[in-house]
């Protein structure tokens, strides 16, 4: 694969609500910070690639609503796509437009706003209208349903989990876009409120605003522009069928993506390999659950989300785009030599997922 760095990167802290501020005006933050972390202007960038998703934003072709935000209307116009997913997934074809030898710079945007809907009702519509959706499953009795099958199969305690919370809490003091910044202990998350069983409220990822943006730059063009630029070693993305139609205690769509990533990036021993892995969980039971799909359960809890994860804050949408500017944060500070995992998902209990291998 050609040589693709970020050179920018750009976020807005994560809030329970942002009622000052519209989708468009948390883009257009984003965007900002990004072009003045990459010292480019929006002329300096070929093409644009938003991310959204019309059920999320409650309108049709949501990323029309944010497209000028990001730059879109610069001069005669830019060349924009959109991508309706999570932030990763609109990563890889950002990366792609660039690899196609058509673009030197391409800015990849995404955002959530989820103060201004009903997340049940939303995630309940991501069903099948048929056979599914009268049910009345959701977001989180879809997460509850998964949570028991894979704690049934591993053996995994609700105690193991509370200490998941417990770890990523003390990340996210250290991180300031995380929406939580305290710290919690184990007993308190036991004794929060049961909400699906064996899910507590503590358990949950916080749903978020925020936005946030990077910038991919081709080789010759980010060795000139960035001091230390983060590569792009390896990515792929997976898809599983859905919530009905699959085993939930496993992640085989993740353990696909995982090794298309790793083998491009060249990786044989990934829990050696990979310094830095930003996961992005709605729940802490997807912690472990992801890690052991990809083969790397039992690495050191250091590794693991150092900026908080999503457990600290979480914008469905830009999500996973958080995780991969987290992770080039990482390496930009880290030695030079390290590799960085970032990973998103899309879907109900994980049901498609995108592995990036970064590295510096």
């Amino acid at each position: 694969m050609d040589r693709v760095a970020i050179i920018g990167a750009g976020q807005t802290k994560l809030k329970a609500a942002r009622p000052d501020q519209t989708f468009a005006d948390l883009i257009y933050e984003a965007t900002t910070k990004a072009l003045e972390h990459a010292q480019l202007k929006i002329s300096d960038i070929d093409n644009i690639i938003t991310t959204s998703n019309d059920f999320l934003d409650g309108r049709t072709i949501s990323s029309m609503a944010v497209g000028d935000a990001a730059g879109a209307a610069f001069g005669e116009g830019k060349n924009t796509s959109t991508v309706e997913g999570d932030g990763t997934f609109g990563a890889f074809y950002g990366l792609t437009r660039i690899l196609s030898g058509s673009y030197g710079t391409t800015l990849v945007v995404a955002h959530g706003k989820q103060s201004e809907g009903d997340h049940h009702l939303i995630t309940n519509a991501y069903l099948d209208p048929i056979y599914e959706r009268s049910v009345g499953l959701d977001w989180l009795s879809a997460g509850g349903l998964q949570a028991a099958a894979y704690m049934a199969r591993t053996k995994t305690t609700p105690e193991a989990l509370a200490r998941v919370v417990v770890l990523n809490r003390a990340h996210g003091v250290k991180n300031p876009n995380a929406q939580h910044q305290t710290t919690l202990s184990e007993d308190q998350v036991m004794s929060s409120k049961q909400l699906c069983p064996p899910l507590r409220e503590l358990d949950l990822a916080p749903l978020s605003d925020g936005a946030a943006a990077i910038i991919f730059a081709r080789e010759d063009i980010a060795e000139k522009r960035c001091a230390k630029p983060v590569w792009v070693e390896g990515v792929a993305f997976s898809a599983d069928n859905g919530l009905t139609r699959r085993d939930l205690s496993r992640a085989t769509a993740l353990t696909d993506a995982a090794k298309k990533a790793m083998s491009m990036a060249k990786i044989s021993d990934a829990k050696r390999e990979i310094n830095v892995i930003e996961l992005s969980e709605e729940f802490s039971y997807q912690e472990p659950m992801w890690l052991e799909a990809m083969g790397l359960d039992g690495v050191d809890g250091d590794r693991i989300n150092p900026s908080g994860g999503a457990l600290c804050g979480h914008a469905p949408i830009a999500a996973g785009l958080v995780r991969m500017i987290e992770a080039a944060q990482q390496l930009r500070s880290g030695p030079t030599g390290c590799r960085a995992l970032a990973h998103g998902q899309n879907g109900l209990a994980g049901q498609s997922h995108c592995v990036w291998i970064l590295g510096n």
